[in-house]
């Protein structure tokens, strides 16, 4: 059997790209990009990006080049996905809530030729480049990204995006075939909350595999509306940029996730598909108190949601698929897929058991909780904690001009997230915490996710994050920072004390805050992430109550729901 050769015609390397070619053969009449008034077919959308792939090689633009862009989710951020890799090139979409400082560091880093930028953050982007003059071999060209549906005549030297396009010839560059599915597709920065961010380097291999698989683990079927409230910065839009070309959808373009914005696209397009970080529910319920027309099918990941949150978000009409994913696993690689046999549980009961991130994801070879002293296997108990490990080739290629950070990302032949986790007897995974924010109390191990999560079933609680406080006996001990809905945000309305004993009869005493802080925002950074590192140093200046002080923690007891039980130090 080994004599038998691989054929241009049996194998053929794996690539997103080939989505869009065949989207255009198969639903060439169908609607692709709406962005306001604009609307382009899957017909013209392929022309377009093969045109826009033509004038990048035109511009010297070849094989392992960098093309950076800073867009919020318009037509141009979208075809980019394709063209950009039809070039030969790696994309490299940019967090548009980075400052120039930030944004100069990923141009340093990332050495791009050419930077399309959005008329909205021209200024951003021109502060960047002045910044790393002298730093970089060369400074990228800019090319202005001008609003499609209502132009502004924005400009920065001579380069605009529509331009652009009119003027590539594919003729005479003809899109570049994928020699090597290894080869890079995209390369995506970490948010950098405890560190310098890193670049995540994906190949076409891993991109591709990773959109098919999502595709069916979330039952995605043909011909979706799918709406762009997650920033496509964001891995690649959790792969969606190239999924909803494999599905013939429409993706539904808007420039910010407000909640205006949404509802519109709700009632105008008939959106049947979005994702979304558990923050955006929190803009969704405050604007809308009756139930959607129809159902929307929402993907939701970056933090473990509350119970609390998604039975209430579910009662407005969005069925939420909650999953589990990295920028470092090419977004996705964990799905709670759902149980026939749950549907006959209470509410409540079904919210927290979608509240788990589940199993891994199709198309990953293997996802485990292990304890990192032996690298074996935690036991399914839902309790015994250990660090949530991967392997597949949805994993990053490794780290860009980093090949330190590369090496100590993996071991054993397994990738570590660096999320604290458990096992549960049917298989399913459930994040407790990362590993530097588990809180160690008297020497046992607190979850700040399950304080949290206890934390929203309180009817006053909009959002809340707890962290670790110092005590003077105990080492540590929670603190809960919590902003309140606007309905109980008056002076008074909700005490702090009133807040313990709510705790108290939901959870061990150990775990229950010791100190409870009433903030008006959590703060949060680039990504929308809670910057815990800025609350556990706003922590350290709190002082407890002398009560506080000399109260021991309770024994933790039989295991139960929302008590954590004691492991190892991770």
């Amino acid at each position: 059997m080994d004599s038998l050769p691989k054929r241009d015609a049996n194998y053929v390397p794996l690539s997103p790209v080939t989505f869009l070619t065949r989207a255009a053969n198969v639903y060439a009449d169908r609607i692709s990009v709406v962005y306001g008034a604009t609307s382009f077919t899957w017909r013209q959308t392929h022309r377009r990006c093969r045109r826009l792939a033509a004038a990048l090689q035109a511009l010297a633009v070849s094989k392992n080049d960098v093309v950076s862009v800073l867009a919020p989710n318009t037509p141009a951020l979208y075809e980019l996905h394709f063209a950009v890799p039809m070039a030969g090139a790696v994309i490299n979409a940019i967090n548009t809530r980075l400052d120039a400082a930030n944004v100069a560091s990923i141009i340093k880093h990332a050495e791009p030729k050419v930077l399309f930028v959005d008329y909205q953050y021209i200024r951003v982007a021109t502060d960047a480049v002045k910044a790393v003059m002298g730093e970089v071999r060369a400074l990228p060209l800019l090319v202005v990204i001008d609003d499609i549906d209502r132009p502004t005549g924005a400009r920065v030297g001579e380069l605009e995006y529509e331009q652009l396009v009119a003027r590539g010839d594919p003729a005479r560059y003809p899109p570049r075939p994928v020699e090597d599915e290894w080869d890079a597709v995209a390369l995506n920065y970490t948010s950098g909350t405890t560190s310098a961010p890193k670049g995540v380097v994906y190949s076409h291999r891993g991109a591709y595999l990773n959109t098919m698989g999502l595709l069916l683990q979330w039952g995605v079927g043909h011909e979706p509306i799918y709406l762009w409230s997650l920033p496509m910065f964001h891995c690649n839009g959790w792969t969606f940029t190239w999924g909803v070309a494999a599905r013939g959808g429409t993706n539904v373009c808007i420039r910010a996730p407000t909640a205006d914005a949404m509802y519109s696209a709700f009632a105008a397009h008939g959106v049947t598909h979005m994702c979304a970080a558990p923050v955006l529910f929190n803009i969704l319920l405050e604007a809308c108190r009756e139930p959607l027309p129809r159902p929307v099918e929402v993907l939701t990941g970056g933090a473990p949601p509350p119970a609390a949150l998604l039975e209430r978000v579910e009662r407005l009409g969005f069925h939420v698929t909650h999953a589990y994913g990295m920028t470092e696993a090419t977004g996705v690689v964990m799905v709670c897929e759902w149980r026939e046999q749950w549907d006959a549980l209470p509410p409540s009961e079904r919210a927290r058991l979608k509240a788990r991130q589940g199993v891994s994801a199709l198309t990953l070879a293997d996802a485990d909780v292990k304890d990192l002293k032996t690298m074996k296997s935690v036991p399914r108990d839902g309790a015994t904690m250990g660090e949530v490990v991967l392997r597949g080739s949805n994993v990053m290629k490794g780290y860009l001009r980093n090949p330190r950070a590369t090496a100590d990302a993996f071991r054993d032949g397994w990738f570590l997230t660096g999320d604290v986790g458990v096992i549960h007897p049917d298989g399913y995974v459930e994040i407790k915490d990362r590993s530097k924010d588990v809180i160690i109390s008297g020497g046992e191990n607190i979850s700040s996710v399950e304080v949290e999560a206890a934390l929203y079933q309180h009817p006053a609680v909009r959002e809340v994050a707890v962290v670790a406080m110092p005590h003077p006996h105990w080492g540590e001990t929670p603190c809960a920072f919590v902003s309140l809905k606007r309905e109980f945000s008056g002076a008074g309305e909700v005490s702090e004390q009133e807040v313990v004993s709510f705790c108290r009869n939901r959870m061990a005493h150990f775990m229950v805050p010791r100190k409870v802080v009433f903030v008006e925002e959590l703060p949060k950074n680039s990504t929308g992430k809670v910057q815990k590192l800025a609350l556990r140093d706003m922590a350290r200046g709190l002082r407890l109550r002398a009560a506080d002080k000399a109260t021991p923690p309770a024994a933790p007891g039989p295991a139960r729901h929302g008590a954590s039980t004691p492991a190892a130090r991770l």
